[in-house]
């Protein structure tokens, strides 16, 4: 595994030859300081100020030797995230950041504030990306509209998560029943990019914020989001993780999922659904099932009987998760809160427990890909004036 950085097209400083610190798991870290003559406990003195006081300058991790340091300012990097932009709503609760990774190129990440409900206390949520754009091409996704660019590195997948909890630390959040939130509760890999097409860097970021050692955030406040790559979720299944797996599925039957998912041509409905029961059969834990409503398309009362008789035979481990559409350049549209309620009756009548998302950020283009697209439209015109 390459812990190095790649080096950035525009910059002359030699990454390539400089440690990523946030791509470098617990027994990895001690080994290079074992290199540097440094003993092996350094390591985790080094992990402590990156995850739990969220401190990227080595000249401030002060428990370490000056020389040390030294070493680390030289040889080391804890990547270059960049803020290009941030967007709060109306409410407050949704932070949206366009970062800029160190070779100049953009993501999205998503920080997201619920209040307490019967379920549950109030939620502290990072919605993180796992590539540069997307290469699955989904219809209604804004990132599946503008095309896969790179893989991100472990490095970078940690570095969105410290960059949203260095945000909610300088920003506590007091929710309605007056919890303060000053750490985040929960991650979602729900962001720009496949989570399973970019496996190994994508398991080892997570792998490393569960660390005790690490970010310390259990396994099942963690959500994995995937169209459907079959070989992945199989993968998945053997992984020792309690984490949450969600199934982009968003057609009751394969042809409709064809029209707006092209990886459906590749693994159909039936395939993807023996995947999922492969995995609740292994691990034994709930799967949900995203469903995106596009007004006019999947959401008539006959497209939820179907889909319910599809995912009947997993009972009580599945769960079905509505989302009404963002609206992108793909021009759908949401549908009426009657099409809704129509829709969530005919679930419960086939026994499938179901949810409507609490959409977080509407007025901030909230959803993965939008802000992104807003500034690369930005480019032509500027660059004509």
């Amino acid at each position: 595994m390459n812990l190095y950085a790649a080096k950035p097209p525009s910059l002359e400083t030699p990454w390539e030859i400089m440690l990523d610190l946030l791509s470098c798991a617990l027994p990895e870290l001690e080994s290079w300081l074992a290199e540097h003559g440094e003993p092996r406990f350094r390591a985790r003195q080094v992990y402590d100020w990156l995850y739990r006081r969220l401190e990227t300058d080595p000249q401030k991790m002060s428990t370490l030797p000056g020389s040390l340091r030294a070493t680390l300012a030289q040889e080391a990097t804890t990547g270059q995230l960049t803020l290009r932009r941030e967007q709060v709503s109306k409410d407050g609760r949704t932070r949206k950041l366009l970062l800029a990774l160190g070779d100049g190129r953009l993501i999205e990440s998503v920080l997201m504030l619920f209040p307490a409900t019967a379920e549950g206390r109030a939620r502290a949520t990072a919605c993180i990306s796992t590539q540069v754009g997307c290469a699955l091409g989904c219809t209604f996704c804004a990132t599946g509209q503008m095309g896969f660019e790179r893989h991100l590195t472990a490095g970078e997948i940690v570095g969105q998560v410290l960059y949203l909890a260095r945000e909610l630390r300088d920003h506590p959040w007091m929710a309605p029943d007056g919890q303060v939130l000053d750490r985040l509760t929960n991650l979602v890999l729900m962001g720009m990019g496949e989570p399973l097409h970019n496996y190994d860097q994508m398991l080892k970021a997570v792998k490393m914020l569960n660390s005790p050692e690490g970010f310390g955030l259990g396994a099942r406040h963690i959500t994995i989001s995937t169209v459907g790559l079959v070989p992945g979720i199989l993968r998945l299944s053997e992984e020792a993780l309690q984490i949450n797996l969600a199934i982009s599925l968003h057609a009751p039957n394969n042809e409709m999922r064809s029209r707006t998912m092209p990886v459906a041509r590749k693994y159909n409905m039936d395939e993807l659904l023996a995947a999922c029961r492969t995995y609740m059969q292994r691990t034994n834990r709930q799967v949900t099932f995203e469903y995106v409503l596009l007004a006019g398309v999947n959401d008539a009362p006959e497209h939820a009987r179907e889909l319910g008789q599809r995912l009947a035979e997993f009972k009580q481990l599945a769960h079905v998760n509505l989302i009404p559409v963002n609206a992108t350049s793909a021009d759908y549209h949401p549908p009426t809160g009657e099409a809704i309620r129509a829709f969530r009756d005919e679930l419960r009548r086939a026994g499938i427990s179901n949810s409507v998302r609490a959409e977080r950020g509407d007025d901030i283009a909230a959803a993965c890909g939008q802000l992104k697209t807003k500034e690369q439209a930005k480019k032509p015109a500027l660059a004509r004036a």
